[in-house]
Formats: structure tokens, sequence, C-alpha cells
């Protein structure tokens, strides 16, 4: 699958060329790889795009993000059943057994509250008691120590002020960055042949990515981390710029249990770790562990 991300930021207009997107603009075209994409964003009210982009992006399983007229992300498009034994593995996920479910979870939990304490720690901030709530984790997280450790986490990392229900720069640089992890992560749960309405914690009837919200939860700190170095730390605004390092973060390191690799390639092995967990084959899934918001490097 492809490791490039896509931002568009002014007036353009997308159409297939071959192989690859072309984006021509008043000032300049460009090319890009279809193989090479992994999302795309169109951040501007002034972009057309032609039928065989859309059927370019499910073709080769991209991504494509729509923003609202707050810049936002408000919708993306993912490939249809492009996973050849769909209805395989919605016997598999419609089946998994409730102590798998919670296990899971638990381990989701845990992760997160991790690199909660990563990020704390890699801010300077004492993060020793989101460790030790770490390893209070237990099955289907039955002392609900997320909420415990995101009351005190937000509080260290922005402020005792802070509420995410505010509008600021801070909370669209989280909702910003969260929206990418999560499509880019429902990107990769269908070609996997998994529903990302049917998830291990999450269960909304309105909720179309419940599966994605179950997995973005450790990948949020990586978001949460790079805000409080960028936004929070030196008062920015939010704007183009900000979006498009936040893009980037999908390149961000990351340690799994092969090596570090980047975020986005830490989403597949996330999701192939939950397929095997659904066929029994595996009893722990894997999830990603925070090193910071450095892009992934590889020695050529």
């Amino acid at each position: 699958m492809g490791w490039r991300s896509v931002m568009i930021s002014a007036p353009a207009r997308l159409s297939r060329d071959h192989f690859a997107l072309s984006i021509a603009q008043e000032d300049k075209n460009a090319t890009v790889s279809f193989e090479d994409i992994a999302v795309i964003i169109l951040n501007h009210r002034q972009i057309t795009i032609t039928h065989p982009v859309l059927s370019a992006c499910s073709e080769y399983g991209i991504a494509l993000f729509s923003t609202a007229e707050n810049g936002l992300p408000n919708g993306v498009f993912l490939p249809f059943s492009a996973f050849s034994r769909t209805s395989k593995m919605l016997r598999l996920q419609l089946n998994v057994a409730k102590p798998i479910a919670k296990r899971a979870w638990a381990s989701i939990v845990k992760a997160k509250i991790i690199n909660q304490a990563k990020t704390l720690a890699l801010m300077g901030k004492n993060a020793d008691r989101l460790f030790v709530m770490s390893e209070k984790v237990r099955s289907a997280d039955a002392d609900n120590m997320e909420s415990q450790a995101a009351s005190f986490y937000f509080a260290e990392l922005f402020g005792d002020h802070f509420n995410r229900r505010n509008e600021n720069a801070i909370n669209s640089a989280l909702n910003f960055g969260y929206a990418i992890f999560r499509g880019a992560i429902a990107r990769n749960l269908v070609a996997h042949g998994l529903n990302p309405e049917l998830g291990l914690f999450h269960h909304s009837e309105l909720n179309a990515f419940n599966l994605a919200d179950d997995l973005i939860e450790p990948f949020r700190p990586i978001v949460d981390l790079w805000v409080a170095k960028e936004i929070f730390a030196k008062n920015r605004s939010f704007n183009a710029p900000e979006k498009a390092a936040l893009v980037t973060l999908l390149n961000a390191d990351v340690q799994m249990s092969n090596g570090k690799t980047a975020a986005i390639n830490a989403i597949d092995f996330v999701v192939e770790s939950l397929v095997r967990l659904y066929a029994n084959k595996e009893e722990i899934l894997e999830a990603p562990i925070l090193l910071g918001t450095e892009a992934h490097f590889v020695e050529s």
C-alpha cells in the first residue's frame, strides 16, 4: 500500500494520467504515482476531481478526504469490497468471542496510556502516574482507566483550564490530526476485508467507523505530542502549514515488535494482528509505542 500523503490547499483540477494523479494548478502542474499515495486531502473549496481519479483511489486503496468550511475533514472516500473474502471476515467479526474482544480492548487502552505517559515525558513533565495507571488496566478496561488517565493527561499537557469541547487552535489541530489517522485506519480495515462499523469496544449505531475508533487510540498521542510542541508551546495558529505537518505524522516513527517503522506501516501491522486475533491465531493485539514525531528514515 502507498505511503505518501497529498494535501491540496489551493484551487486545482485532479485527473488521471495513466498510473498517476495529475494535479493542475494555475502556477504549476504535478503528477504523483497512484501506487505511492496513501491519502489525499482536499483542503480547498475550488478543487474539481474527475471520475477516473475516484476510480483510481478505489483501485489503489487510497483514502480521499473532503474538508468542511472550517477546514476539518468531514468525509472520506474508501474502496468498496477491495478484499476477496469480505464475507468470511464479516463472519469472524460478528462471531468474535467476548473474552477475546475484552482482552484486545485492554491491550489498546494500555498502549494508549503508555503513549500518553511517553508524551508527557517528552514534554518534560512527570509521567509516573500514567505509567502506574497503564499497569492497572484489566480486561475490557473494567476500571475505566482510560478515562481516569485522560483527565490527568490533558490537564498536564495543556493546562488545568483545557477543555476538549472549546473551539481553539489546539482542539482544531487535534481534531484534524485524529481525523487523518482515523481515515488511514479505516482504509486499512477495508483493505483487509474488515467492516469498520463493527467495533471491539465502540458500538454506536450512528458511527460508521467504530472499529477505526478502537484502533486509533494508541496513535492519538502522536498527534497530541506534535500539537503540544508546535501549537500549544509556541502559541501558533492553525492554518495550512500546520495541517500539512499533521498529515506527515503518518510517517512518524513508532516502535513495533519487529522494530521501528512509520505510523502508516504500523497501522497495517495492527490491522493484520487484529485479523489473526479474529481467526484465533493470536491472543494479544499488537499496538504501537510512541517514539516522537520525527519521520521514519529508511537508508537507501
